[in-house]
C-alpha cells in the first residue's frame, strides 16, 4: 500500500478560541459523575504507584546497608513534596488551565505553544515529538511494572504460587490487550467503583499503621528531603529515581483533560486521591520504622493475613485499569499523531457509537502487547522493571514544563521574567528527576530511551521524505487556473457526473486529473478538488468544517477542516457543501485517487537506510479511501512512479 496525493504534511491553521471542557458548566449530577469517571480512569497509573514506588526508594537509599529512620523520613518527605510539586503545582493547578478547545496533552500542548509562536516553530515541534514518544514508551512500561507488582502479592497469600507470578502476569497481559478490539464500554462503567474501593482500602490500611510510630508525620516538614538529599550523594540520586516512581501517571491527569474537565479532576486529586496516597504512604513510612524488616514488601505488609487475598486481587484489578487508561492513550496520541502529519495513516476502528474518542488501532495494541511480554519476561520482578520506570515519564514532563513555560509567556500574555520564575522551579525539579533516572540507563532506563529514539526517527523519517516528495511532485505539477484556462479553449470530451480529486494542494492539478484527461482523454461536468486539512486544534465546529470556492463552470475547490482528535469522514463533511451550493450526491461521484508507487532515487536528500524506511511506511499505511471513509465502489486509483 503507498502514499497517495493526500498523505503529505498537513498545512497550520489559526485555532479557534478555547472551549471549555466538559465539566466546566456541568450540572451537579453531571460534575459529580465526571468526577466519578475520572476516578476510574486518570488516576490509576498514580494510584497504583503505592505498590512499589515506596519500597524501591528505600532501598535505593540504603543500598546494601541498613534501612534507618533518616532514609525512611527523607525518602517519604521526598515523595510527599513530589506529590505537591510535579503533580498538584505543575500538573493540577498550572496545566490543566491550558487547554487547547477544551483537550490536553502533549500534543494538545505544543499546538497551544505553535499557534503562540507561529508554525516555524521548530523547538516546539521537537519537544512535541519528543514527549510524545515518550508517552508511548512509557504505554509498555505501565502494564508491565503495574500488573506484575500486583501479583507478586501472591508471594505472601500464597507462597506455592510464587513461581507462576510471572505465567499469570503474561496471562492478565494477553487478556488485556485481547479484549481491546471489543471496546471497553462495558469494562469502563466498573472503573470508578473499582478504584473508589482501591483509594480507600489503601487510606484504610496506611492509617491502621500510622500509629506504629506516629512520628512518621515529621516528613511533612521539607527538611528531611532537603538533609537526606544533602547527606547520601550518590545514594540519594539513586533514590530520588525511585521516588519518581510515586507521581508517574501525573502526565495522564493533563493528557485526559478532555474526557472529564478540570475542575472534576482537580476535585477528584485535591480532596480524595491525593489524601488517601499520602495517608497510604505514611502508614507504609511508619510500618518500616517499626518493623524495618517489613521492607521487603512494604505495601502488602500493611494488610492483616486474613485480607491479603483479597487485596492482591484488588490491586490487580486497579492495575489492570491502569493499564487500560495507558493503552487507550496511546490509541488517543498515535491518531492524533497521524493528523498532524506526525505519523502515516494507521487503521482506526471505533468501538462505541456513543463515544467518538473510544477507538482501537490494531497495530499499536499489537506492538504494545509484543513490547509489554518482552518486559516482563526480561526483568521478570516488579523491582527489575523499576530501573526501566520513569526516564519516559521524566522526559515527557520536562518537555511538557518548557512547552508550558511559551504557553504562559506567549498566548497568556505573561511577562517573560513572571512566567520563568512560575515555571523555571518546576521544569529544575523534573530536570533532577530526569537526571536521578540517567544513573539507571544501564540498568534498564535504556529501554524506553531506545523505543523514544526509534518512534523519534520513524516521526523525523516521515516528516522529512514527505517534505521531500512534496517539493519533487511540485516542480512538475501544473498550476490548477492554467490548466482550466487551457481546457476552455480546448475542451475535451464531457462526460456526465461529478469527479472528486483528492490532493495535498488545491493551487496544482491533482497527478489523477492529469492521467484521467491524459489516457481517458474526458472531462466530468463537474469537478471538484479535494484538500483535507488538519487544523491546530482538537476539533472543528460544523460552520467551518467545509470551504467551497467556484472556479469555473465546471471546477470547484473544496477544503476539508478536521480536527487532530477527529477521524476525518469525507462523504459526511461534503454533505454540508450542498448549503454552501454544491449538489452532492454519492451515487453520481467518483473520487480519484493517486496512488503513488517510490523508488529510492540516487540523491533524493536523505541516506539511503532513509529513503528505503519512508517507502516501509508509505507501504504500510493505511488506504486513504479506508481512512477518510470513502465508499470503496466509488473510488478510481491511478498509479504513477515517483522516485525519492
Amino acid at each position: 500500500m503507498t502514499a497517495s496525493d493526500t498523505s503529505a504534511e498537513p498545512q497550520d491553521e489559526q485555532a479557534l478560541p478555547a472551549t471549555d471542557s466538559p465539566g466546566e458548566h456541568a450540572s451537579p449530577a453531571g460534575f459529580w459523575g465526571l468526577t466519578l469517571g475520572s476516578i476510574g480512569v486518570v488516576f490509576g497509573d498514580i494510584g497504583t504507584s503505592p505498590l512499589y514506588a515506596f519500597r524501591e526508594a528505600v532501598r535505593g537509599a540504603a543500598g546494601t546497608g541498613e534501612v534507618t529512620r533518616p532514609i525512611v523520613l527523607g525518602v517519604l518527605s521526598l515523595i510527599l513534596w513530589a506529590l505537591f510539586v510535579v503533580v498538584t503545582a505543575k500538573y493540577v493547578l498550572l496545566l490543566l488551565r491550558a487547554d487547547n478547545k477544551g483537550e490536553g496533552g502533549t500534543l494538545s500542548l505544543m499546538a497551544l505553544g505553535r499557534r503562540a509562536m507561529g508554525r516555524n516553530s521548530r523547538l516546539l515541534l521537537v519537544l512535541g515529538v519528543v514527549g510524545a514518544a515518550m508517552f508511548l514508551g512509557d504505554s509498555m512500561i505501565t502494564p508491565a511494572i503495574s500488573v506484575l507488582s500486583a501479583v507478586e502479592g501472591l508471594k505472601l497469600a500464597a507462597p506455592g504460587l510464587e513461581h507462576y507470578v510471572v505465567l499469570l502476569t503474561v496471562l492478565i497481559l494477553v487478556a488485556l490487550f485481547a479484549v481491546q478490539s471489543s471496546g471497553t464500554t462495558r469494562i469502563a462503567a466498573a472503573f470508578g467503583p473499582v478504584m473508589i474501593t482501591w483509594f480507600t482500602a489503601i487510606a484504610i490500611l496506611g492509617a491502621m499503621h500510622i500509629a506504629d510510630d506516629p512520628t512518621v508525620l515529621a516528613a511533612i516538614n521539607p527538611y528531611y528531603a532537603i538533609t537526606f538529599m544533602m547527606t547520601h550523594g550518590e545514594l540519594g540520586l539513586v533514590a530520588l529515581g525511585a521516588v519518581f516512581l510515586a507521581v508517574t501517571g501525573g502526565e495522564a491527569l493533563y493528557a485526559d483533560l478532555g474526557h472529564f474537565g478540570r475542575k472534576p479532576i482537580q476535585s477528584a486529586w485535591m480532596f480524595f486521591v491525593l489524601p488517601a496516597l499520602l495517608i497510604n504512604y505514611f502508614g507504609q513510612g511508619a510500618l518500616v520504622l517499626a518493623h524495618p524488616a517489613a521492607i521487603e514488601n512494604t505495601f502488602y505488609s500493611l494488610a492483616p493475613e486474613a485480607v491479603l487475598l483479597p487485596l492482591v486481587v484488588l490491586a490487580t484489578a486497579a492495575t489492570v485499569i491502569a493499564s487500560q487508561a495507558v493503552i487507550t492513550g496511546a490509541f488517543s496520541l498515535t491518531r492524533q499523531a497521524v493528523q498532524l502529519g506526525l505519523l502515516p495513516r494507521f487503521e482506526v476502528r471505533f468501538t462505541s457509537e456513543v463515544h467518538a474518542g473510544q477507538i482501537y488501532l490494531p497495530r499499536v495494541n499489537t506492538l504494545l502487547l509484543i513490547g509489554v511480554l518482552l518486559l516482563v519476561l526480561m526483568f521478570r520482578t516488579s523491582s527489575g522493571l523499576a530501573s526501566a520506570y520513569g526516564i519516559a515519564v521524566s522526559t515527557t514532563m520536562v518537555a511538557d514544563g518548557i512547552m508550558g513555560f511559551i504557553v504562559v509567556w506567549k498566548l497568556w500574555n505573561w511577562r517573560a521574567a513572571t512566567a520563568a520564575a512560575l515555571i523555571v522551579p518546576l521544569v529544575f525539579v523534573d530536570l533532577s528527576f530526569f537526571t536521578a533516572n540517567l544513573l539507571k540507563l544501564f540498568e534498564g532506563a535504556w529501554v524506553p530511551l531506545l523505543f523514544g529514539i526509534i518512534v523519534m526517527v520513524l516521526i523525523w523519517t516521515w516528516r522529512r521524505g514527505a517534505a521531500i516528495l512534496l517539493n519533487k511532485t511540485r516542480r512538475t505539477e501544473v498550476p490548477l487556473r492554467d490548466l482550466i484556462k487551457s481546457l476552455e479553449k480546448r475542451p475535451p470530451h464531457i462526460v456526465k457526473g461529478t469527479a472528486v480529486f483528492l490532493t495535498s494542494d488545491r493551487e496544482y492539478t491533482p497527478t489523477a486529473l492529469l492521467h484521467n484527461l491524459k489516457h481517458n482523454k474526458v472531462l466530468h461536468e463537474h469537478n471538484v478538488i479535494l484538500t483535507i486539512n488538519t487544523a491546530q486544534t482538537p476539533r472543528v465546529d460544523l460552520l467551518d468544517r467545509v470551504q467551497y470556492e467556484s472556479i469555473s463552470e465546471r471546477f470547484a475547490t473544496v477544503q476539508l477542516n478536521f480536527g487532530f482528535m477527529e477521524q476525518p469522514n469525507v462523504p459526511k463533511a461534503l454533505a454540508i457543501a450542498r448549503k454552501l451550493g454544491w449538489q452532492f450526491d454519492i451515487m453520481s461521484t467518483s473520487f480519484f485517487v493517486s496512488r503513488r508507487s517510490l523508488k529510492p532515487a540516487a540523491q533524493s536528500g536523505m541516506p539511503r537506510w532513509q529513503d528505503h524506511l519512508f517507502i516501509a511506511m508509505s507501504k504500510s499505511a493505511n488506504d486513504a479511501t479506508d481512512y477518510f471513509q470513502i465508499p470503496t465502489g466509488r473510488v478510481v486509483e491511478v498509479g504513477t512512479q515517483v522516485t525519492i
